[in-house]
């Protein structure tokens, strides 16, 4: 073996070893924004469906009776709530239950 091809392998190892490194760094960059993409649409949909049911309670509460629609709660409570995210699903079942609601993401 000569001199020159030892050379060239002991030089191309190190640059592997630092390829493979900044690979590992890339792929750990990358994996954690995507867990943190995901925990921010849960986290939005987490703070919907709690919006929605301070605005049922409060007009619970001034009112003495629950809304009857989403869209009062809207008109009246004066929630905003991304309807291009998410879909809202209001259900009543009587007049004094609380309803049921439901926020769901809407998948792009």
């Amino acid at each position: 073996m000569d001199k020159n091809s030892y050379k060239t392998r002991r030089g191309i190892v190190p640059l592997l070893a630092l390829i493979a490194v900044f690979a590992l760094i890339l792929y750990f960059v990358l994996t954690g924004l995507a867990d943190a993409s995901a925990t921010s649409v849960s986290e939005g949909q987490r703070i919907a469906e709690n919006s929605i049911k301070r605005a049922v309670i409060n007009c619970y509460a001034s009112e003495g009776m629950y809304p009857p629609s989403y869209e009062y709660l809207k008109e009246h409570y004066g929630l905003s709530i991304d309807e291009n995210k998410y879909i809202i699903h209001y259900t009543i079942f009587a007049e004094n239950i609380m309803p049921d609601f439901t926020v769901l993401i809407i998948e792009r």
